[in-house]
């Protein structure tokens, strides 16, 4: 799927390639990719759980 040897990624840290706004475009390793990727599933989980939360406090209330 992706070439052993690096990956382009925005200068912000994601793949939008807007280097134009956030600053120049960086190449990740495939480590660098990895750790960027697992950061942000800890992120999405994370409010994932909080949006759960939510919800059930508005279901207890109702």
């Amino acid at each position: 799927m992706y070439p052993e040897a690096e990956f382009d990624a925005c200068g912000c840290g994601g793949q939008c390639g807007c280097s134009s706004e956030h600053g120049a475009m960086v190449a990740l390793t495939r480590e660098e990719y990895i750790q960027r990727l697992e950061a942000y599933l800890r992120e999405l989980r994370a409010e994932i759980e909080a949006v759960e939360r939510e919800l059930a406090e508005l279901r207890q209330v109702a």
